[in-house]
């Protein structure tokens, strides 16, 4: 095998790979990274059984091969060499000694046979949907922080993918919190529901480049979803068993709504959080009244009150929070103001617009009103 590539290009394609290559594995195959050039393109594929991803990467190929490298040490050579427009030139014999060469840089190290590498699997495309990588990276951003960041609940550590006619619903919940977001497609699908792993999903937000005018499509069958777009597709296995039904928990009754500038609220619960450590579960309490809230926490290190103008209907209520679910909901959130709907102090908190593009469930925690 004997290939040239330029340098930016190659490490490029070596990023987005490196995603997929586990960082511990019983399997020392999966700790490389394929090199497979034995058609008209070059390709480089990760793969760690879980998560797989192959991105094509402009090259010249004077000699057809296949092998497998290390992928710690072949990313840390390639970035290692000269300038980012040099040529670098891989070859390999037979017994798949490799030579990386730059320059006036040469490296040579023993790579492994590709045929031993594991091939991504094969995903019929008969199930499918279109969305712009803008579309799909501004959602994974905006629901994927309420997942539950331990296996405790495999569920909790997805994303259940509903598709309904023209319409993709996201749900994230961590027993916490739930983040719902809802997409008008642009055309129309039979309906079926999957979860996506998180890690997947964090991943293919790191690749997309977030350009509106480009599409990913993302294809299902039974045990797999694929994402394809640019030159890169990404493999990953579902997450097996039925979602929470949370239908029953998005209850459209509320005593109290309150409209408020989000960036005012976010900026103000940003600041009660100087007093709070990280371990320390101090509730921030709301206290609703016509035209202003007051916001109120207390810890060891010292107390803050602040006062927001605000537009209320309804009752009025005093209510507890952990701030970093109400900033984490916050932050994702574009519009200026914010609608908050609360029925008492014990029951869930909703986040959401008129249009039902999000929906952000909070639950409220328990506070000692004497201590307020």
């Amino acid at each position: 095998m004997k290939l040239v590539f330029q340098k930016d290009a190659l490490i490029n394609g070596i990023n987005i790979v490196l995603k997929a290559v586990p960082a511990k594995t019983t399997m020392d195959i999966l700790e490389c990274i394929l090199i497979d050039a034995m058609e008209s393109q070059i390709k480089l594929t990760g793969n760690d059984m879980e998560l797989g991803i192959e991105t094509k990467v402009e090259g010249r190929i004077l000699e057809r091969g296949k092998i497998a490298l290390d992928a710690k040490l072949f990313s840390e050579i390639i970035r290692k060499l000269s300038s980012p427009d040099a040529e670098i030139t891989i070859t390999s014999d037979e017994a798949f000694n490799t030579v990386i060469s730059s320059e006036s840089s040469v490296f040579k190290i023993q790579g492994k046979d590709g045929e031993e590498f594991s091939y991504l699997p094969f995903i019929e495309k008969d199930r499918y949907i279109c969305l712009s990588q803008f579309t799909l990276k501004e959602v994974i951003r905006q629901t994927l922080f309420s997942i539950s960041p331990n296996d405790s609940n495999k569920m909790m550590t997805g994303e259940l993918f509903d598709v309904s006619d023209d319409g993709l619903k996201v749900v994230s919940l961590d027993g916490h919190r739930i983040s719902i977001r809802n997409i008008v497609l642009k055309d129309h699908y039979e309906p079926f529901k999957v979860i996506v792993p998180g890690k997947t999903l964090s991943e293919i937000s790191k690749i997309l480049n977030g350009d509106n005018d480009k599409e990913v499509l993302l294809f299902f069958d039974q045990n797999h979803i694929l994402f394809e777009f640019d030159d890169t597709i990404v493999i990953s296995r579902l997450i097996e068993g039925e979602y929470f039904r949370i239908d029953q928990m998005l209850s459209g009754d509320y005593e109290t709504k309150l409209t408020i500038n989000k960036k005012q609220f976010l900026d103000c619960i940003e600041r009660a959080t100087i007093l709070i450590r990280e371990n320390d579960k101090k509730p921030l309490i709301l206290n609703v009244q016509d035209g202003e809230m007051e916001l109120k926490l207390n810890s060891s290190f010292g107390s803050m009150n602040a006062q927001l103008p605000i537009q209320k209907t309804g009752r009025d209520i005093m209510i507890g929070f952990n701030p970093k679910f109400l900033i984490d909901a916050l932050r994702v959130i574009d519009d200026e103001e914010i609608a908050l709907y609360m029925m008492n102090p014990k029951s869930p908190c909703f986040i959401r617009d008129d249009n039902g593009q999000y929906i952000y469930l909070i639950l409220p925690v328990n506070f000692n009103t004497a201590s307020v």
